[in-house]
């Protein structure tokens, strides 16, 4: 079953279909070794306050969450082989395909919550 995740703050969906990554190896294994992320797709990791991109194939955004599903920062179009920022209060990370952010007009500050879909 997947999760939803909603931006409460401007009342948008913004991934339809979110799996969680909350063991060690899920974690580690993210998104490598997948050759694109469909839109509507996302990736929330947990626990979470640092990503890196390395073996992976296409950029990503990044939302750095609080534990209460707050924005705290968040990355455009990630490139692959990049380490991302340690994000201070981040509890875990939501990745979505590139654009997605910006697309939706979602903002630092904004709430994101999970819903089951």
């Amino acid at each position: 079953m997947y999760l939803r995740a909603i931006n409460k703050t401007r009342n948008r969906i913004v991934a339809q279909e979110v799996t969680e990554a909350r063991s060690f190896a899920q974690r580690f294994k993210g998104l490598m070794g997948l050759r694109c992320l469909p839109m509507g797709s996302a990736l929330h990791i947990l626990p979470c306050n640092s990503i890196h991109s390395f073996f992976m194939r296409f950029p990503i955004d990044a939302a750095f969450l609080d534990k209460h599903g707050k924005i705290l920062h968040m990355l455009h179009a990630f490139p692959p082989w990049r380490l991302g920022p340690f994000v201070r209060g981040a509890h875990s990370v939501l990745e979505l395909p590139a654009g997605t952010l910006k697309f939706l007009e979602t903002h630092e500050g904004d709430w994101i919550v999970f819903e089951n879909g």
